[in-house]
């Protein structure tokens, strides 16, 4: 490979690289019952939502100890960077199966409905979830039938 064409391809790849990281999803919870989203980042702002515990949140920009967020239904606010937990959840967006195993023929453990808050445990990046009930329970569930991972 000659010389001229190294350089092209190197950036091209830091590039690549660069831009993969930056178009990372970040997820985040609720952290309690009457988390506040704002209009903007600033308590003297108006207030648009309050939401309760374990509610999953993608993160959107940071500004000091604010975060811009979007909601499942799309909905764009500010909160408290305070507000939020390392803790994952997910939300059911239709009756969904959970499974014993990460596997569709796997045995069916439970059903969860709409809406229903799930803690994530992991990701197993092969489509499954791995999830705790908040009765106990955990199993697996498609990633495509939660919002929030």
């Amino acid at each position: 490979m000659s010389k001229q064409l190294i350089k092209p391809v190197l950036i091209a790849t830091l590039l690549a690289g660069a831009a993969s990281s930056v178009f990372a999803v970040e997820y985040r919870s609720t952290s309690r019952t009457g988390v506040i989203l704002y209009e903007s980042p600033s308590e003297n702002s108006a207030k648009r939502f309050v939401l309760s515990a374990n509610i999953p949140l993608e993160v959107l920009a940071e500004q000091g100890t604010w975060l811009r967020i979007r909601d499942r239904d799309g909905t764009l606010a500010w909160l408290a960077k305070a507000d939020t937990s390392t803790v994952r959840y997910v939300q059911a967006n239709r009756l969904a199966e959970v499974r014993k195993e990460a596997n569709p023929g796997s045995s069916l453990l439970f059903k969860v409905e709409r809406n229903v808050l799930l803690e994530l445990q992991q990701d197993t990046r092969t489509g499954w979830l791995k999830i705790k009930h908040r009765d106990g329970a955990t199993g697996y569930i498609r990633i495509e039938d939660v919002w929030g991972a």
